[in-house]
């Protein structure tokens, strides 16, 4: 579990591919602080296991299902890339609970300064703009940014001088994509309310009017 707040961006030194994934060099200082193998690091909001450590660097696994559903697939020698620790119990929760497990790829389609700050628009897969909410959370790329506007599948977020510095994200331009991890809090509610809006209405429209009123949500 993470927090969306990126520790250090790293840069990918070395990618050895085979038939199974991927193994990815990366070069770190900060978080490679009371690191060991088996750890779990996000890269790029997604999680890896850390299964070797240098003075300078660390060696990530990545399987061919976690290359072909992220960003990571498109990594090339150099790249820079968002790192976060996993999070230990005590820590503050400046961000909100990531998960790492990466929901589908996002485009930017526009950037905008506005104030001090920057506007970026993105396209989303389809079908996750039901669980983005206006003021809500969204993580791109592994950092914890909060919605400002979802129209369909576009999605508008807000980024402050601070983390465009300290994150990738302040590279990103129109036409980059991004990994996108909805609020998880918004998949567990959905199942819940579909399990119990099927058991509730027997029949299979989910939650339902009559539903929330049967369990006294609404009058």
């Amino acid at each position: 579990m993470f927090t969306g707040l990126i520790e250090e961006i790293g840069v990918i030194n070395r990618i050895d591919r085979n038939s199974h994934g991927a193994n990815l060099t990366i070069s770190a200082r900060e978080i490679l602080d009371g690191t060991r193998i088996g750890d779990s690091i996000a890269v790029n909001g997604v999680c890896l296991t850390v299964v070797r450590l240098m003075s300078n660097a660390f060696i990530a696994e990545a399987m061919a299902e976690t290359l072909k559903l992220t960003t990571l697939d498109f990594l090339r020698i150099g790249d820079r890339v968002n790192l976060e620790r996993a999070l230990q119990i005590g820590q503050r929760l400046g961000g909100h609970l990531v998960s790492g497990h990466v929901d589908g790829i996002g485009e930017l389609i526009e950037r905008r300064k506005v104030g001090f700050a920057w506007e970026i628009t993105l396209t989303v897969p389809n079908g996750l703009e039901r669980y983005i909410a206006k003021k809500g959370s969204l993580t791109l790329d592994g950092t914890s940014l909060t919605v400002i506007d979802v129209e369909g599948n576009k999605v508008k977020v807000g980024l402050i001088p601070h983390t465009a510095e300290v994150t990738i994200l302040g590279d990103k331009r129109p036409g980059d994509k991004v990994n996108i991890e909805v609020d998880l809090l918004a998949r567990y509610l959905e199942k819940l309310f579909l399990d119990n809006g099927v058991k509730g209405t027997n029949n299979n429209q989910g939650l339902t009017l009559e539903f929330l009123a049967s369990k006294g949500f609404i009058k």
